[in-house]
């Protein structure tokens, strides 16, 4: 399995790389860092370099999408999604290595 970013979510990536006018080598860069109540957070970012040593790559979209290969045993098989709705608006992560989130849910355990 990969990381799975769904066509809604590349889009608005588009649209933040058109923004931001950033290069044509930029990935999004998704990965997990400890923090949180329950352990660890979602990172995502733009960024211009990686490593395809240290990183999974994959082109989903029309975007570059680059895993670091530690956070992957984390992030394997999650969909990334984008909602834009009245009540709120961002990414969301459908990650199937959960087992336990925050009453908050920015945080979770796998």
């Amino acid at each position: 399995m990969a990381v799975i970013v769904t066509e809604k979510a590349a889009n608005e990536i588009k649209r933040v790389l058109t923004d931001q006018a950033k290069s044509d080598g930029t990935v999004l860069r998704i990965g997990v860092k400890a923090g949180g109540c329950s352990g660890f957070q979602y990172n995502l970012a733009l960024d211009a370099d990686f490593d395809t040593a240290k990183d999974e790559i994959s082109e989903q979209h029309g975007i570059k999408v680059a895993v670091d290969k530690k956070s992957m045993l984390y992030l394997d098989g999650t969909e990334i999604d984008y909602y834009d709705g009245l009540d709120k608006r961002g990414f969301s992560f459908e990650n199937p290595n959960v087992v336990k989130s925050c009453g908050c849910g920015s945080s979770f355990q796998a």
